[in-house]
């Protein structure tokens, strides 16, 4: 395995991610609360959105960092 591979195999699980958390995202501000026990994990529905929106941001970096690197091929193949 090379390091592209290693690095698309990241950058998709990125981008699934990514999916995934902003579609727990609320457009009304429930975000967790509104899923009923998830938000349970968390002390409040506050920390919960709190720690999702790190996540998703966290994420994003990830995923747009892989994308610059690997579409400007700075890796060697």
């Amino acid at each position: 395995m090379t390091l592209n591979y290693v690095l698309e195999a990241i950058w998709a699980l990125s981008a699934l991610g990514l999916i995934v958390l902003v579609l727990l995202h609320s457009p009304k501000g429930d975000g967790l609360g509104g899923l009923g026990g998830q938000a349970q994990l968390f002390t409040s529905t506050k920390s919960a959105e709190t720690t999702l929106n790190r996540v998703t941001w966290a994420l994003t970096v990830i995923f747009m960092g892989l994308t610059v690197v690997l579409s400007a091929n700075w890796l060697p193949k």
